[in-house]
């Protein structure tokens, strides 16, 4: 202030000694020149955002050289350090410094909006906004940087107006930073261009350098960047007790975002996808990053109820969403998971749709997707009150596309001899069952996009509403990554699409979600993450479901096969030695703490009629829900959920924990006060063990109102599920 004070008298001096209107015009340019390098060009204070409860504060700033920072704390507490903004751009002058602020603006808003499907009815968007425009002097260009503050965390993004000089430009690299208060204990994947299917590795954020290599497993198209490479969402908690989500929201027509992380300083930076040709992001302006997302609360269960990452995609774009529905499925899928049985037809090693006469192969008799067998699957369905069944290996090609770089795979229309559709149609349509479609795209995305149309035509003609697309291996064009913007760009598009026909979408090895679902809420599942098909591949820890939903399942959720009951993969496939890393209880838990509206009951139905007692679980269990309360969390250690079905007043409890098991304490307030209720507890039994005894489980039913408080032991790798009835 006192240089700003001398300023001022200098020029007040010079001006009354020199009445010339030149030089009074020159010594103001200056004085004004010295205000903007006074105010923007040091470590001022800047902008203040505060969250409409006051607990979270975040501050922007311009640091010398016109660089472009931001900071953000909760309840006093360092969140995010100072950090840089900007982005690298091929050619040209990046957008990284040199800039003035030349406005600010700021607003509340503040609505309560409902989702087509979700874990609540209601979803509060509650935010206070700073949008400050930086100009580039030296290049005449300038760009919006918008930040919203809502009591959950933080959101910003990037926007480029419309403008002479800025407008075709491609980004060499975004350089958002997240300069973190300390070394965090960190729920991490390696950072990857094609895949998320990879365990969780706890650690400190300076071990995981160390860590990288073995945490980097084999996958079927996989492409890691950095030694100290992360992928979001990123979980991490603080020593001071701080749970922090950093993740990403409505991603489109943009590159995916990992983390590059700075281990001495402990920094993390933004790490775009790239294309064939290394370049991450073609822009045209007018338009606008993807939000750049912070979670924060000093309670582990915050994090997994916030709705920040839907709350920053737009409203549904859809008038008629009736045909939307939330869907529990039976399906051909777990028997070829496990190698009891194929999706191929016949056991040649190379077939030519068009050319190879599949009626004139000889059957390999263990092809799952045969009309008898698939009606096996549509009885069960329909006598245990399912909605559907999903078939895969339906159609013609499945013998030799795993593992080729070969475009034209399927045609999606045409089914192997013994798989009858139309029979199919009318078969399931007398039980009152939808079927579901699977589409393999083998990755080669342009073959899809060819067919695409053709496809959903013939799927609406017979009678499947929902579809569940795969894009397994490297991709085609050849090059490009399952995250780059070329990919983001054709996932929005199939679902776009889908819509058009009225068909729900399920993508598997697509991008992780970023609460596009809200948008699009067609897109009803996703995979994006190790699945339970990982248990017949050697096996998932048995803490990954009690991760699961602070990471994955920030963005959205996730198809995660739950149920199977028969742990042993041998007893299907004598060959196959691997087991399921959870106990039968907790693989009922799932349908509660593994949020999805489209849920797999994936076991075999021969399997369950074995079970009916702890099969009625998933009968009963409802998957779009009114409420939910998180009772018990601990990301890594256990998770208990209770949630309210829709327009019911009957109530789910599901709890999982890691393989140290648990003691659970259920508090049952959230029941309406004066009302009795039937809780039916399916639980681990004597000795449970997820590795030496999985299927102990023992069921009870006891009469609970708002006052009762139970204690439930949760075996290692186990857990337990409730069913509360209003009587």
């Amino acid at each position: 202030m006192e240089v700003l004070t001398s300023s001022i008298n200098l020029i007040h001096k010079k001006v009354n000694r020199n009445r010339n209107i030149d030089n009074t015009v020159q010594q103001l340019s200056k004085f004004l020149a010295i205000i903007c390098f006074i105010l923007f060009s040091g470590n001022v204070s800047g902008q203040e955002l505060k969250s409409p409860d006051a607990k979270l504060v975040a501050k922007f700033a311009l640091k010398t050289g016109g660089v472009p920072t931001y900071s953000l704390t909760y309840k006093g507490k360092a969140v995010i350090r100072p950090s840089k903004l900007g982005l690298a751009l091929k050619t040209g002058t990046s957008l990284l410094d040199g800039f003035t602020i030349t406005d600010t603006k700021t607003s509340t808003f503040n609505e309560t909006w409902k989702p087509v499907w979700g874990e609540v009815k209601e979803i509060v968007n509650h935010y206070n906004e700073l949008a400050v425009t930086l100009t580039q002097q030296a290049t005449d260009r300038y760009i919006i940087l918008r930040f919203r503050l809502y009591n959950d965390g933080l959101g910003f993004r990037y926007e480029f107006p419309e403008q002479k000089k800025l407008d075709y430009f491609v980004i060499k690299e975004e350089r958002s930073q997240f300069a973190l208060a300390g070394d965090h204990k960190a729920f991490w994947l390696p950072g990857d261009y094609d895949t998320q299917e990879y365990s969780t590795v706890t650690s400190n954020l300076s071990e995981v350098r160390a860590k990288m290599k073995d945490a980097v497993t084999p996958n079927a198209s996989q492409t890691t960047f950095s030694p100290t490479g992360l992928q979001t969402p990123l979980m991490m908690k603080s020593k001071d007790g701080l749970y922090i989500n950093i993740h990403e929201a409505a991603l489109i027509n943009y590159s995916c975002m990992s983390l590059n992380l700075d281990d001495k300083n402990m920094v993390l930076e933004s790490w775009l996808t790239p294309d064939a040709i290394g370049d991450k992001g073609y822009m045209q302006a007018p338009c606008q990053s993807p939000w750049r997302t912070i979670i924060v609360s000093d309670k582990a269960g915050d994090i997994l109820t916030s709705k920040l990452t839907y709350n920053l995609n737009e409203p549904t774009k859809f008038k008629d969403v009736s045909w939307i529905k939330p869907t529990k499925y039976v399906g051909v899928w777990w028997e070829m998971i496990t190698g009891k049985s194929t999706w191929a037809y016949n056991d040649l090693t190379s077939v030519q749709l068009g050319v190879t006469d599949y009626s004139k192969t000889k059957p390999n008799g263990k092809h799952a997707a045969n009309t008898a067998h698939v009606k096996e699957y549509i009885d069960f369905a329909a006598k245990n009150g399912l909605d559907a069944v999903l078939v895969e290996g339906w159609n013609e090609g499945w013998e030799d596309w795993f593992g080729k770089t070969k475009d034209y795979v399927f045609d999606f229309v045409t089914p192997y001899p013994d798989f009858d559709v139309q029979e199919l149609h009318r078969y399931a349509a007398s039980k009152g069952i939808k079927m579901i479609m699977h589409h393999e795209t083998s990755s080669s995305v342009r073959n899809y996009e060819r067919h695409i149309d053709t496809a959903y035509k013939f799927m609406k003609a017979n009678g499947y509403d929902a579809v569940k697309s795969g894009y397994v291996g490297n991709m085609i064009p050849r090059g490009e990554h399952h995250y780059g913007q070329w990919l983001i760009n054709h996932y929005q598009y199939a679902v776009e699409k889908a819509a058009e026909y009225k068909i729900m979408v399920n993508a598997h090895e697509a991008v992780r979600p970023t609460g596009l679902a809200r948008t699009y809420p067609n897109l009803i599942g996703n995979e994006a993450a190790r699945g339970t098909e990982y248990e017949a591949f050697g096996g998932n820890n048995a803490d990954h479901t009690t991760i699961l939903p602070f990471t994955r399942l920030i963005g959205g959720p996730m198809d995660y096969t739950p149920g199977i009951f028969e742990t042993k993969v041998s007893a299907y496939n004598p060959e196959n030695t691997s087991f399921v890393h959870s106990t039968l209880a907790r693989q009922l838990a799932l349908y509660v703490t593994m949020y999805s509206p489209l849920q797999m009951a994936a076991d075999l139905p021969e399997t369950y009629n074995k079970y009916m007692d702890a099969f009625q679980f998933i009968k009963d269990v409802a998957i779009d829900w009114d409420d939910t309360k998180v009772l018990e969390a601990e990301p890594g250690d256990y998770i208990t959920y209770a949630r309210k079905a829709k327009g019911k007043n009957d109530w789910f409890i599901g709890s999982t924990c890691d393989e140290n098991g648990r003691m659970s304490k259920i508090d049952f307030s959230f029941l309406d006060k004066g009302k009795k209720y039937l809780a039916t507890i399916y639980a681990d039994g004597k000795g449970a063990h997820y590795e030496t005894n999985p299927k102990a489980y023992a069921i009870r039913k006891i009469e609970v109102t708002s006052k009762t408080k139970i204690s439930q032991y949760c075996a290692p790798g186990g857990g337990y599920a409730i069913s509360v009835m209003a009587k």
